[in-house]
């Protein structure tokens, strides 16, 4: 069913999207700022922001409270930070809407920030910080973005650095908290079964909210590709027994039309286990485990990347292949056969999950926070459907482009000049 979007009476945005045959509903409610939006003395704020709201509110004290009013029904509830959104959400048996509305409604207008929970949560912030750093899986995306936006808050690390944790005041956490976390800047989205008098519901609550007199928000500074990354590398020397190789280009962003031919050409190349990658890499020359392609759009640039688990002396040899399957898209149009395959596979994918109330949720919340449109699955699938062999050339060739490139690798290695000689660099 086509969702249904109102305006609340403070002028935030409702989208309730029915699900026919539903017995759960899932409460998502998404803020447009992320990790883009801060400086430097507060990086890694937006994520601290987004920890302190289950910490307790006046009407429940602490996170037990809070927790246990959810655990009784057996709800999943959570939060996601992003580089620019953050969003918290609570799916639960539909009979118990008011409560959902209730506590996500109470954590985000009313959490106390008390002194001593934000100091507790600088250690857990900073042991996340450590597992993900750990984990090289993990950690080669944020080397990899440091490199791919040099000079950019979208190459800062989502968690902020460590001093930044320990130090940053609460009275810094909450200006930055009351400077974005407004009615302009957020969305309400109901999926699944709709409760009787939801609207009202979220009128008395979100739509309760003030907008402040005069705002105080601030625009992210917007991203500004340089002429040539010189094929940037970041790497991290590790005593690991396999290597993290990420290779990455500018994408493209929230409302460009070729999106849909940079999901199919992610799909093509790295999207499944019979796509070119998987089957040149891993099937054929048995150099990896796992590698995977995707697209990310952001609001003013995007992502592409090919990450990939190597054993060390195959990074060489996988660089050659991964790069030469890219060249092929560029060079030759694929045929109608295998185009309709990532077609069906990406129809497959969507019809899945949007079985499920909080993946249609996510789906338009962030449509309309970054795009102002509601766009049901179906439609995309008909753009997805129209996409031809020579769109995802012509695709092919404004992304893959020698200068936009970067890469990021873990692995043991004595330095990045070693490194750097085993990534072809005249593929292009």
């Amino acid at each position: 069913m086509k969702p249904k979007k109102h305006t609340l009476k403070n002028g935030m945005t409702a989208l309730l999207v029915p699900q026919a045959g539903a017995t759960s509903m899932t409460l998502m409610v998404f803020a447009k700022v992320g990790s883009r939006y801060e400086t430097k003395p507060i990086n890694g704020v937006s994520h601290f922001v987004e920890h302190l709201m289950f910490k307790g509110t006046k009407k429940r004290p602490d996170t037990l409270t809070i927790s246990k009013e959810l655990d009784r029904y057996g709800a999943e509830y959570n939060a996601f930070t992003s580089k620019d959104m953050t969003a918290y959400y609570i799916k639960i048996d539909a009979k118990r809407t008011n409560l959902a509305v209730d506590i996500l409604h109470d954590m985000l207008s009313a959490s106390l920030y008390d002194t001593k929970e934000i100091d507790r949560e600088r250690g857990v912030i900073i042991e996340e910080i450590n597992m993900y750093e750990d984990n090289p899986r993990m950690h080669i995306e944020d080397l990899l973005e440091g490199v791919l936006f040099p000079g950019n808050t979208l190459g800062w690390n989502i968690a902020g650095p460590r001093e930044v944790i320990k130090r940053v005041s609460r009275q810094e956490i909450i200006n930055y908290r009351d400077r974005y976390y407004i009615p302009s800047r957020m969305t309400v989205v109901v999926a699944g079964k709709q409760a009787p008098g939801i609207l009202a519901l979220l009128n008395k609550t979100f739509g309760a909210i003030q907008q402040p007199r005069p705002k105080h928000d601030r625009p992210f500074t917007p991203f500004h590709a340089p002429k040539n990354l010189k094929q940037a590398l970041a790497f991290q020397s590790k005593n690991t027994e396999q290597v993290q190789l990420a290779l990455a280009f500018h994408g493209l962003p929230f409302g460009d039309k070729r999106l849909p031919a940079a999901s199919l050409l992610a799909t093509l190349l790295g999207g499944n286990m019979s796509s070119r990658l998987f089957i040149q890499v891993r099937e054929r020359r048995g150099l990896c485990y796992s590698i995977h392609a995707s697209h990310q759009a952001l609001e003013d640039t995007g992502v592409f990347s090919i990450m990939s688990g190597l054993k060390k002396t195959a990074v060489g040899e996988a660089s050659q292949v991964i790069l030469d399957e890219l060249k092929q898209m560029i060079k030759e149009k694929i045929s109608q056969e295998e185009l309709q395959r990532a077609k069906d596979y990406l129809r497959g994918k969507l019809v899945l999950a949007f079985e499920d109330s909080s993946s249609q949720a996510d789906w338009y919340g962030k449509m309309w926070l970054f795009e102002h449109a509601v766009v049901t699955p179906e439609e995309r699938l008909q753009q997805i459907d129209r996409v031809t062999p020579e769109d995802i050339q012509t695709v092919a060739k404004l992304i893959f482009r020698k200068q936009n490139m970067a890469s990021a690798v873990i692995g043991p290695f004595k330095n990045a000049k070693q490194v750097k000689q085993l990534i072809p660099s005249n593929v292009f």
